[in-house]
């Protein structure tokens, strides 16, 4: 049997020295991944208790300091804001002259590219968007999750090898977005994920009202089933109610819902309209059942959403 074992990160020469900006649920594991691969976290800003908790479960022994001194420490800085703060962020740190020529700037908010990183840019920043198409929890298990995800990148061509390789370090798999499709691509997972969580929450509600004493049990094979049958054949995966034209079970479900939780009928009939448009484009609900199957969408709709059902 081989006695081979992989050097321990401690042993390994650090590459770059590492701060984050920001320690929400993204910084912290980033940075962590990060030292994982050999390079060094120096440095952390956090305000809320929350952020420094977290900051001293995944980053122990780095010091908290102002944004400033994070820059003024490292290599190579994670800017890891939320969206809305970002731009303000990158002008004030470069109009302070906290920005220092060749250091890399990383933000990871999936709405913006690399423009937005254009006043470190002129201060002589190296800009690059990397966005990692994952949910964070602010433990260390993100840290575990990074293995395989894909990071949505934009940055100048001359940076694309350096954005290539801090991703596989990261055990991510690079996904290159052009620019004017950030908005896009942003829209397009949180549809798909932030969403989902709404959805899975909203059913989970909807069976113990029902008597269900483990929805999560219940739910767990099924979702499961359907997210992997989704990904493997997206529309042709689509079952139920809605993609057979059953108008009768819809109407039932819709008053139902009207009756007993009326604060999920107009996602349950916007989720069916959106179904139902799909079902019938790809051939797989019948012209002459979507007729009867939409009017009982529309009419559900028309409703007063009071919980009565006249």
């Amino acid at each position: 049997m081989s006695t081979f074992q992989q050097p321990d990160p401690k042993d390994r020469p650090a590459r770059l020295t590492v701060g984050v900006v920001g320690a929400g649920r993204v910084g912290p594991a980033l940075a962590a991944s990060l030292q994982l691969a050999g390079h060094r976290p120096v440095a952390v800003s956090g305000v809320s208790d929350a952020s420094r908790r977290r900051a001293a479960s995944l980053l122990p022994d780095v010091p908290l300091v102002p944004p400033a001194q994070v820059l003024e420490r490292s290599d190579l800085v994670l800017l890891t804001v939320p969206d809305d703060a970002l731009p303000g962020l990158v002008e004030g740190l470069a109009e302070t002259g906290a920005v220092r020529p060749g250091q890399l700037l990383v933000h990871t908010s999936g709405r913006y590219g690399a423009r937005v990183l254009d006043p470190a840019l002129r201060a002589g920043a190296l800009p690059l968007a990397l966005h990692p198409a994952m949910t964070f929890t602010g433990t260390p298990v993100d840290v575990q999750r990074l293995a395989g995800c894909s990071f949505g990148i934009t940055a100048p061509d001359e940076l694309r090898l350096a954005a290539e390789a801090l991703v596989i370090e990261m055990g991510g798999e690079p996904e290159w977005i052009a620019e004017e499709n950030r908005p896009l691509y942003h829209a397009a997972l949180a549809l798909g994920a932030n969403h989902l969580v709404t959805l899975v929450a909203q059913s989970m509600e909807l069976l113990r009202t029902a008597g269900v004493d483990a929805p999560d049990r219940m739910l767990g094979p099924l979702l499961g089933a359907a997210l992997d049958n989704a990904l493997r054949s997206g529309d042709a995966a689509l079952t139920g109610p809605v993609a057979r034209g059953d108008a009768g079970t819809v109407a039932v479900h819709v008053s139902e819902l009207r009756r007993r939780a009326p604060g999920t009928v107009a996602g349950y009939l916007a989720m069916a309209r959106a179904t139902a448009d799909r079902a019938l484009a790809h051939g797989l609900l019948k012209p002459e059942l979507a007729e009867d199957l939409l009017g009982v969408l529309a009419d559900g709709a028309a409703l007063p959403d009071d919980g009565s059902d006249r």
